[in-house]
């Protein structure tokens, strides 16, 4: 590329240069010399353009460059030296703008190449070693300093670490990441130094797995020639059979040589690949990846896109969902405990377990006498009690399950979560429900999504037909498909590519044969060595759904845009022709006029360059604050987990342990939840509403609030008159009512706050 642009810079500059060294000769009263220098002007631009067309011809491919061609030595075998200069120069020119908007579409996609790191600072016997990327291992503990880039993929063994991530994903500002974190090969340091403990070599990390990626997307063929030259087809027989019936009609060649000027170059041969250049320029910047301007035209046609559920449409990693406790535990004390003994394991339940906890800020004693049964469990000891987590199989053999414990297993094998149980001093305690949950951005994006085009959304899932039912009726998809194998995949991409272009999304590798198949393959997240990835036209850099919605998006604008350019360009250029069949223009006065519509054409498709993101508001919560709320929510999650675990057993429980566990309810809703709500009402709607814009955006929001408020006010009058040691059952049974709806307004309340809040984060 960076030959091409000083190439196309020098025979521009060669072709100005013959243009004014003629002017001058001119002026000075030598025309023979003016003459001559317009010539060689002319034929730096038209002999290169002679072998461009012969080589097309060779290979049984026309174009519009024939007619600028044609112009060119049309004009000089008239004698028209002048005219062939100003061709030359307006071809070039063309050309150099091109050559321009494909430097800046590239631009992004080089950054990661040229930014490859070539060594590493490795630590051998206490001291420090510069050796070679190639020679890290697995293993191996490196420092990484300040602006540095990160070598290979690893843990981060110091305590925190800053990170530019902004060349993968597009995240403009420093991610902060803890001790133990996996970090991604390609990001950079902004903070102080620190050390790395390498988990893969530097051939198999992202970082060398998405430059393989940005490689084989430059060398992609883009859709612009196939888009222009389905319209060339029909155009360049037309303006040769103008000018032919011109010169025909007049007896006079210059009609004909005016005729092909103003057809020459053509918005076809510039704004096209103007735009579609551009276009795949503004999705890498977005931390999209796509693998040449066919995908984005065939993404801006796909009306119909199929999703795999897991890592796609869900996170693809469990999180605790619920703490359910048994016999008057604490959730918090449960939690804790479990977590503490959980971090001396290195199952992947147990980290989801462990970053619950600290997620709630809950302090983690250290675990002693710590034995792990692999794949069932482990038990130890954690400030002097005995702490035992595990399947039920694993703990049954330590303590007997209680009946509402076994009555949970099975609501929970029924809704596709994972059930991690605990036993204290050796009886059952409580229970931890973990799943992987529903991305927070899913619903907006497939919104988004129904709003660029697609009509039909449809989920592909291995897992079993009611678990899938569940999720899909949660996000409002047009049709499940369960119990999925890749061949399945496979087969229903296949079936809808056949009648209409179709979009297949996926991050594993058993998603890799339907990625191929379908007419547009999106693969998820920075995992650039995956077979997905591989085998995908568009990869999102970074795990975030609505990337693909900005995609679309950006793939309809541009199509629109080139075709916007396209046809205002064609209407132009055969008004002009007609005008110049009929005398009314001279072949240089035609030759500026097309100068002026090219320039015009090529302008409006850099337009793509300034598509915006999709946004919900073009104002953003900073990140301080949207951490904050999003942390307020974290640590209100146990009170919502308390109302559930009440509701759930308060039938059960006997009079007195029943008025004590709703006081202490009632007491943690008032001094807690709607502290927190209120504050939310008074601060932070406001703040909110101011950005968003309109009278009152968040009335229903507040709304809502009202709605929580009275059923507390509620509840509480219930519980003041109950009898503390023999409560009415029948009142039990409204408060148990109250309870259950309480919980699904305030989990539906705290989903959509975060919706609104992720809307307003900057992207």
């Amino acid at each position: 590329m960076g030959q091409g642009w000083h190439r196309d810079i020098a025979v521009f500059g060669s072709s100005a240069a013959g243009l004014a060294v003629g002017a001058g000769l001119w002026v000075a009263g030598l025309p023979e010399a003016a003459a001559w220098s317009w010539r060689l002007g002319s034929l730096l631009v038209g002999i290169p353009l002679l072998l461009t067309v012969l080589a097309r011809l060779l290979r049984r491919s026309g174009g519009v460059d024939i007619l600028a061609l044609v112009s060119i030595a049309g004009a000089l075998a008239l004698g028209q030296d002048l005219t062939a200069a100003v061709i030359a120069l307006m071809l070039s020119g063309g050309e150099l703008l091109e050559s321009f908007a494909e430097r800046r579409a590239g631009r992004e996609m080089s950054a990661l190449l040229g930014r490859a790191p070539r060594e590493a600072a490795r630590y051998r016997d206490g001291a420090l070693e510069q050796v070679a990327l190639a020679e890290v291992a697995p293993g191996d503990r490196l420092l990484v300093r300040r602006g540095e880039v990160v070598p290979v993929d690893g843990v981060l063994a110091d305590e925190r670490a800053v990170l530019d991530e902004s060349a993968l994903s597009g995240e403009a500002l420093p991610v902060a990441h803890s001790r133990g974190e996996r970090l991604r090969s390609g990001t950079v340091n902004a903070a102080d130094a620190f050390d790395l403990v390498a988990t893969a070599a530097a051939a198999d990390s992202t970082y060398a797995g998405i430059v393989r990626l940005v490689e084989e997307a430059q060398a992609a063929r883009a859709p612009a020639l196939r888009l222009a030259d389905r319209y060339a087809g029909w155009f360049v027989p037309l303006a040769l059979a103008l000018a032919g019936a011109a010169w025909w009609f007049t007896g006079n060649p210059m009609r004909a040589l005016a005729v092909i000027v103003v057809a020459t170059p053509c918005p076809l041969l510039l704004a096209v690949p103007v735009a579609i250049v551009s276009g795949i320029s503004r999705c890498a910047s977005r931390g999209v990846l796509v693998k040449g301007g066919a995908a984005l035209e065939a993404l801006a046609a796909a009306r119909t896109l199929f999703f795999d559920k897991t890592g796609t449409l869900t996170a693809g990693h469990a999180r605790l969902a619920a703490v359910e406790t048994f016999g008057g535990h604490d959730a918090d004390r449960v939690l804790a405990l479990t977590a503490a003994l959980e971090q001396a394991s290195a199952h992947v339940l147990a980290g989801a377990i462990v970053a619950a906890s600290r997620e709630r800020a809950l302090a983690l004693g250290a675990a002693e006498a710590v034995r792990e049964q692999a794949g069932s469990g482990l038990r130890g000891t954690v400030d002097g009690v005995a702490v035992a987590a595990g399947s039920q199989a694993f703990v049954e053999t330590l303590a007997p399950i209680p009946p509402e414990a076994a009555g949970l297993l099975e609501r929970a094998a029924g809704e596709g979560v994972s059930v991690v149980l605990v036993a204290l001093d050796g009886k059952v305690a409580g229970a931890l429900l973990l799943a992987d949950q529903v991305r927070p951005e899913t619903p907006r994006a497939l919104r988004l999504l129904r709003r660029a085009g697609m009509t039909r959304i449809v989920m592909l899932t291995g897992d079993r037909q009611d678990v899938a039912d569940a999720v899909g009726a949660g996000l409002g998809v047009d049709e499940v498909l369960a119990e999925q194998m890749p061949e399945d995949k496979l087969a229903v991409v296949r079936a809808a590519s056949a009648s209409a272009p179709c979009v297949m999304v996926g991050d594993g590798i058993n998603d890799a044969p339907a990625l191929a198949a379908a007419d547009v393959g999106v693969a998820m997240g920075a995992r650039g060595a995956t077979a997905s990835a591989q085998a995908a036209d568009v990869v999102l850099l970074v795990d975030r759904l609505d990337r693909l919605a900005e995609t679309v998006n950006i793939a309809h604008r541009t199509r629109r845009i080139a075709l916007q350019s396209v046809f205002a360009g064609m209407g132009l250029s055969l008004l002009a022709m007609l005008a110049a069949a009929f005398g009314f223009l001279a072949p240089l006065h035609g030759a500026l006029l097309q100068e002026v519509i090219d320039v015009a054409v090529i302008l409006n498709a850099l337009r793509v360059l300034r598509v915006q993101p999709v946004r919900a508001s073009r104002h953003h919560l900073s990140p301080e604050d949207l951490a904050r709320l999003h942390a307020e929510h974290e640590h209100l999650a146990p009170v919502l987990d308390q109302i559930a675990a009440v509701a759930a057993r308060l039938a059960s429980l006997p009079g007195p342990e029943a008025s004590r566990r709703l006081v202490e309810l009632e007491i943690r809703l008032r001094t807690e939840l709607l502290a927190h709500e209120q504050a939310d009402d008074r601060e932070v709607y406001p703040a909110v509403a101011a950005l968003l814009g309109g009278d009152d955006p968040m009335a229903a929001m507040s709304r809502t609030h009202r709605e929580i408020f009275r059923l507390h006010h509620r509840l509480g009058g219930l519980i003041d008159a109950l009898d503390p040691q023999t409560p009415d059952r029948a009142a039990l049974q409204d408060i148990q009512r109250l309870l259950y709806g309480l919980d699904a307004i305030l989990r539906l309340h705290f989903a959509q706050e975060e919706e609104i809040y992720a809307g307003l984060a900057r992207a």
